[in-house]
């Protein structure tokens, strides 16, 4: 009987990434307005929320060559790894993600024709701030209405304090955060071959 082997993600820094990055397969797991605003070259997106549906594709990548996760900071690609370990396909994550790849002047490649998007983190500020300022200012009329001000805030120290982001969960759930399906079925035969 053969040991398991791990399957535990390895970080991989942005330096080291970019030396062997004609080796990797680039799953790009941000949704597709993040994605259409720049992304490593060469890579696919898969969005988080979409990546059961591509695991036979995955692991078919996987058997030809290794893996890359990459999303903004590297949460997401961190839980993708981690998703990817459970179903036995080995991969590696960007450390840092794009932010950090930037950081480090590698370049972005964006999409062709596509509309600028706004970061994930961006469009959470956005709403974030939208809600405490409606909150407040609804709340000079009718004073009940600050708690909502007030919630957000809660929700934003728990965000913090458990590095999760419900507000980033919904919001992605907006039509401009969605793949197309003729975007995802195209990025899933690109896999294959």
């Amino acid at each position: 009987m053969t040991p398991p082997t791990d399957l535990t993600p390895t970080d991989l820094a942005p330096a080291q990434a970019a030396d062997r990055l004609d080796r990797y397969t680039v799953i790009d797991v941000r949704t597709p307005g993040e994605y259409a605003s720049g992304h490593l070259p060469g890579a696919h997106n898969i969005p988080l929320d979409h990546l059961h549906t591509a695991l036979p594709e995955l692991k078919a990548a996987a058997a030809r060559g290794e893996l890359l996760m990459v999303c903004s900071s590297g949460n997401r690609s961190a839980t993708a790894g981690a998703e990817l370990a459970d179903a036995d396909i080995p991969a590696a994550t960007l450390a840092g993600g794009t932010t950090a790849w930037v950081a480090q002047g590698h370049p972005l490649q964006p999409s062709e024709g596509a509309p600028r998007a706004w970061a994930m983190e961006r469009q959470v500020r956005l709403a974030a701030g939208s809600l405490v300022v409606l909150g407040l200012a609804a709340g000079t009329r009718f004073r009940p209405a600050r708690w909502l001000a007030a919630g957000i805030g809660a929700g934003l120290v728990f965000s913090a304090a458990t590095d999760t982001c419900g507000m980033a969960a919904v919001l992605a759930r907006l039509p401009h955060n969605r793949p197309r399906a003729t975007d995802l079925r195209d990025t899933l035969d690109a896999l294959q071959s």
